[in-house]
């Protein structure tokens, strides 16, 4: 019989020994890859041992003596290794950038609409910016809608292609990963709660408009995800989203009196921990239904509708 190692050489040449031993016999018969990776360990630690061919698999035998340290180091071995290799990445959806571009689509159509006389209750025309900007004081008073109606607005049009240009690529990739409801209504909360956050460490007369903390509340999202998915060796690229975070910060412009870093920053934040949570639920249990979906997209709709009801109601 061939031998694996110089190991097995040595060890099946002393006849004078006692009867060799099965090493693990509770375990079924092997298959000739588990048999070798049972080998090369045995191999490496200088275990003498043989391989035995039987009708159901092989076997591997060791002299009485080194049977127990046998048994640890492939106990050892299965143990480091049970959750290798890792669980495949979930895969891609399908494209669905209609459903994104619709989206910022509308949004671009809202800033125009900012843009008219529309009156309110038959008085003065609606000051979009004053009734829906995240003013931090009157957010940490009361008005959360605040938090959300902020994303809807932009100061001016280069502010809005700005974001549409810029984060229609990172909001494509959140969808790809997640379905369109769930990316949106994670991008939705992201952007949220970075404003809360901002209103919350300003805790002054601060306001700001804008969709850039979503978007970078995207590029968390992504962060998170890829953590879950790439948890190992940097060179697997899990940071690329970080990466991307700083390059946007330094594209935007952090200098600018008029560029709200702390909105930027707070949404990366913000969407990190949602990014880890979903990334966690695609390995486990894979993407929504269509029907969670669609609910998901409905529920960030309303949302945003109830928002400026309430912004809109006070007003009146």
């Amino acid at each position: 019989m061939q031998n694996d190692s110089a190991y097995e050489q040595t060890a099946s040449k002393g006849s004078e020994q006692p009867e060799w031993l099965r090493i693990l016999p509770e375990e079924p018969a092997l298959t000739w890859g588990r048999m070798r990776q049972w080998a090369l360990v045995l191999s490496a630690r200088r275990i003498p041992h043989r391989r035995q061919k039987t009708e159901k698999g092989w076997h591997l035998l060791a002299p009485p003596s080194y049977l127990a340290l046998a048994e640890k180091e492939i106990a050892l071995f299965e143990q480091e290794n049970r959750n290798w290799p890792p669980p495949a990445e979930p895969p891609v959806l399908a494209d669905n950038n209609l459903v994104t571009l619709s989206v910022l689509g509308v949004l671009a159509i809202f800033y125009n609409v900012t843009l008219m006389d529309i009156l309110a209750f038959g008085h003065a025309p609606v000051d979009w910016i004053a009734l829906g900007n995240a003013d931090a004081d009157k957010i940490l008073n009361g008005q959360w809608w605040r938090t959300v109606t902020a994303l809807t607005l932009h100061a001016d049009a280069l502010h809005l292609l700005g974001n549409i240009g810029i984060g229609g690529f990172f909001l494509v990739l959140v969808c790809r990963q997640l379905g369109s409801g769930l990316g949106w209504s994670l991008v939705l909360l992201s952007g949220t709660a970075g404003n809360l956050l901002n209103a919350w460490i300003y805790h002054s007369d601060h306001r700001s408009v804008g969709a850039s903390t979503a978007l970078f509340g995207a590029v968390g999202l992504l962060a998170g995800i890829r953590m879950v998915q790439k948890r190992h060796p940097l060179s697997r690229g899990w940071l690329w989203p970080l990466a991307a975070a700083l390059a946007l910060l330094a594209l935007l412009g952090v200098g600018d009196e008029n560029t709200d870093l702390g909105a930027h920053l707070f949404g990366f934040v913000a969407g990190i921990v949602p990014g880890l949570l979903a990334g966690r639920r695609l390995r486990r249990a894979g993407h929504p239904s269509p029907r969670v979906n669609a609910l998901l997209a409905l529920l960030a709709l309303l949302t945003v509708v109830l928002a400026w009801a309430l912004a809109l109601h006070l007003s009146a």
